[in-house]
């Protein structure tokens, strides 16, 4: 039996976990259909097959979704540390013993390659293990004395939370949410994306069965105009992580201004790497395609913009058509294939739509650029060259397996460049120049940067972007920043002068 074949078997399997109704709500540690009974279908982007029927959650479910998470904060907001912890750890530990599971879903749900899919459980669980180590400090504060007082500060959990996730990478997204409001103290109704959600069902029910009591983490399935908009809407949430499109964030944010919602927002990128010709080139070269083909592209941190110099233009995007047009397109269960197929049908007709958009824009396209295959939403990565930064394919997040390559000739012209884009989340520099480095560094507009390195995640460094990548960060003492409130206390230390009116 092939890797393959074998993976399929075992795909089988775990789907014949989901009952014959489907994939439910969870509300209050109970599996629920949608109140008004519809449903919507998941399908494959592998074959176009249905996966199983979702519950089509609503206004209503969402009501009762925040009703038990309000319910449920006091007695989780005052939960020992310890025993907050404790659930964690039992959370993360479950998900390492189904990581196999996790994975193979997640590969048939979203188009995904398991060689990069099959890590994605190992990093979640990773997260709760890390946010469970900082659960017994998160409320920690200051002592800042003034003149005649003692002046202390804590850090409480702001309440009931929503989070709403993307259908890139979906399992290790939410926990990625979903771990440090847990250990804040926080209460969660999770919307994950309506185009991915069986991993978000298996985390739901792996929180329970590790002891996380009914209410503090619900789950309802549903869209963004019904479902979305309703818990972004609803008076009980009091903040809002979102991970997505930079236009859904805009709305997520009119959506919540009238009951004044806390806002994260990890936003699009268009973001450029930067290749000077003093770089490592082959290094260099490595990291712009695994930047850009992994995850399908489909990811916000991909280098999507290559700024390369002139001087070693040529040589440069040979090399880099050469390795492209070796780039393994196949079925995402299969070990050796490096890209899958896109989400869905709407998101493939985009990324395609852009090949023409290139041409007539008057740029080539030098690899790429068609489909592959007859079934599914497979599609050849692709270089654009001879392109300029004003055309569409360098403003416009594609967000497929889709590079431009734009020249330069200049550090200055570079920059402005790099920076002439409204968005602003990640940027990655080549050059063996120090002082160049930290020039160009410091007036680049991104959040995050990454110079002779592909993106490497830490977890206790923020995460997030600038412009319309975002508001706010993730990671480390930065999530609690935001899932928590700062409380301050002041204590009079002796008999100070208080102002007297009308003695």
């Amino acid at each position: 039996m092939t890797d393959l074949a074998a993976n399929l078997e075992k795909l089988d399997r775990y789907l014949a976990r989901f009952p014959d109704g489907g994939i439910q709500n969870l509300i209050a540690g109970q599996s629920r259909a949608a109140a008004s009974g519809r449903v919507f279908e998941t399908v494959s982007p592998v074959d176009e097959s249905p996966i199983c029927a979702v519950a089509r959650g609503g206004a209503e479910d969402i009501d009762a979704a925040a009703t038990a998470a309000a319910d449920a904060f006091a007695a989780w907001r005052d939960m020992p540390a310890p025993e907050r912890k404790r659930i964690l750890i039992r959370i993360a530990d479950a998900i390492e013993a189904r990581a196999e599971e996790i994975a193979l879903c997640e590969c048939w749900d979203t188009g995904q390659a398991l060689r990069f899919m099959s890590g994605a459980a190992l990093r979640g669980a990773e997260n709760f293990r890390y946010f469970a180590d900082q659960v017994t400090s998160a409320r920690d504060g200051l002592q800042l004395r003034s003149p005649g007082l003692m002046n202390v500060t804590t850090r409480v959990p702001i309440g009931p939370v929503g989070v709403i996730t993307p259908w890139n990478t979906p399992f290790m997204l939410s926990t990625w949410k979903i771990a440090p409001a847990l250990a804040a103290g926080c209460t969660v109704v999770h919307k994950p994306a309506e185009l991915s959600p069986l991993t978000a069902r298996i985390l739901a029910e792996i929180a329970h069965e590790a002891g996380l009591p009914p209410g503090v983490w619900n789950l309802v399935n549903g869209f963004g105009e019904e479902a979305g908009r309703a818990l972004t809407q609803h008076p009980a949430i009091r903040a809002i992580a979102f991970v997505g499109e930079s236009r859904t964030g805009s709305l997520i944010a009119g959506q919540g201004a009238d009951t004044l919602k806390r806002m994260h927002l990890e936003l699009g990128g268009k973001n450029p790497v930067v290749v000077f010709d003093d770089a490592d080139l082959d290094r260099a070269l490595d990291a712009v395609i695994f930047m850009i083909y992994s995850i399908n592209g489909e990811r916000c941190t991909s280098s999507s913009r290559l700024l390369i110099q002139d001087t070693i233009r040529e040589e440069f995007e040979t090399r880099l058509i050469a390795r492209i047009d070796r780039i393994r397109v196949g079925h995402p269960l299969d070990p050796a294939t490096e890209i899958g197929p896109l989400i869905g049908r709407d998101h493939f007709d985009k990324v395609t739509g852009y090949f023409e958009i290139a041409r007539a824009d008057g740029a080539t396209v030098a690899a790429g650029g068609t489909r592959a295959g007859d079934t599914g939403f497979f599609v050849r990565p692709t270089l654009f060259t001879g392109a300029e930064n004003g055309m569409r394919i360098a403003q416009e997040e594609i967000f497929g397996p889709v590079l431009t390559s734009i020249p330069f000739t200049t550090e200055d012209e570079a920059l402005h460049i790099a920076n002439d884009i409204p968005y602003g989340l990640t940027a990655y520099v080549w050059t063996s120049d120090l002082t160049r480095a930290l020039r160009f560094t410091d007036r680049l507009e991104a959040g995050m940067i990454w110079v002779n390195s592909e993106n490497v995640r830490h977890l206790p460094t923020p995460f997030g972007g600038v412009k319309a990548s975002g508001i706010g960060r993730d990671g480390g003492d930065w999530s609690f920043e935001f899932y928590m409130e700062q409380k301050h206390v002041g204590f009079a230390m002796g008999a100070h002068p208080v102002p007297r009116l009308g003695a």
